[in-house]
């Protein structure tokens, strides 16, 4: 079964072919990806009219890309699957449209697929896949939740973001510290030259007994003391930066070391934009190190928003019988979906 995937939630575009044979894992045929980081940049963030303008100008060159690098055919295809949600509308209803128009004139299946779920099991694209069941820490864009997944399908939330997610904080911190966009990436590697103990800032929710998370808060305290520098901050930005950082890293290791213990198991997905930080990635390994825990991690080009992530999560849902590919190209997008909310997915 050949499943094509298409990403468009956001600021990337992303297309990829996916095979699934028989009972393996699926596999990989080929993805081609496009980012609007350089078009989004003169704005300071993601401008959505603009997404959604550039995604109807990259999705069909990349999908032809991928068909010619991988030697398939549009006749080959057995499913399409796209981004439903969440997302941008206008984004989202690009990547639908495309999607279903396609299945239409091929005559094949469609499938809307979620956002978070590509995400989720982004990891299985890599070369150390996780076995189920895992504790996830979903850390993209305006996300940052904790899932026990029993399976494809079978997710029950055990803690999300009251307010800001960690990707926010690190975004919303760096454009404080006048670093641009994204700011996440640059707030990171600027922390890499700092001292992540100069400032003492909040670490919200740490102790609350829940696995609940909170960053306004954070937000709020590096601006705090990014006023009171004054003159000092140019000089000082680096310890700012590793202080802020040092902050959302505690917090996430924390809370998915909680959510191990709470559970009793012994083995951790991380996935998402944030997940490509490396104080996140050496601080949580130490930590379940120290528990004789597992952490599984997708490989860096997986964890931003991909079409391989979609294509995978299509395949693995058709695979395990969760869900089937419908001949309805009546196409709806869901902007706001909580993944608990996916059908047949708590406590099965």
């Amino acid at each position: 079964m050949l499943v094509l995937g298409i990403e468009s939630s956001c600021d990337e575009t992303g297309v990829a072919l996916v095979e699934s044979r028989g009972a393996g894992l699926p596999t990989l045929r080929g993805q081609a990806l496009h980012t609007q980081i350089d078009m989004h940049q003169a704005y300071g963030g993601v401008v959505p009219e603009l997404a959604s303008r550039d995604h109807i100008r990259r999705v069909l060159p990349l999908t032809e890309a991928v068909l010619r690098d991988t030697g398939a055919r549009l006749s080959d295809l057995d499913v399409v699957a796209y981004t439903r949600g969440p997302g941008l509308a206008g984004a989202l209803l690009v990547g639908a449209g495309v999607a279903c128009a396609l299945g239409a004139a091929l005559g094949k299946p469609v499938l809307g697929v979620h956002h978070l779920e590509g995400h989720l099991l982004s990891p299985f694209l890599g070369s150390d896949p996780p076995q189920f069941p895992f504790i996830a820490l979903l850390v993209s864009g305006g996300h940052t939740q904790l899932m026990e997944v029993g399976g494809v399908g079978r997710y029950t939330l055990l803690g999300e973001t009251i307010d800001d997610a960690a990707g926010e904080a690190f975004d919303k911190s760096a454009k404080l510290m006048g670093l641009g966009y994204p700011g996440g990436p640059a707030l990171s590697r600027l922390a890499g030259q700092g001292n992540p103990s100069a400032f003492k800032l909040p670490r919200p929710l740490l102790h609350s007994g829940d696995l609940d998370f909170s960053f306004a808060g954070l937000k709020t305290a590096v601006l705090t003391q990014a006023k009171k520098l004054g003159d000092e901050l140019e000089a000082r930005k680096a310890d700012l930066a590793a202080s802020t950082q040092a902050a959302i890293v505690e917090v996430l290791v924390r809370k998915s070391v909680a959510a191990l213990d709470r559970t009793g198991l012994r083995r951790i997905v991380i996935a998402g934009g944030v997940g490509a930080n490396t104080s996140l990635r050496a601080e949580l390994n130490a930590a379940c190190a120290r528990r004789g825990a597992t952490v599984h991690y997708p490989e860096l080009e997986f964890c931003t928003d991909n079409g391989a992530m979609i294509a995978m999560a299509a395949a693995m849902r058709l695979q395990s019988g969760r869900e089937q590919a419908n001949f309805d190209y009546a196409f709806d997008v869901k902007p706001r979906w909580g993944l608990d909310s996916l059908a047949g997915a708590a406590g099965q």
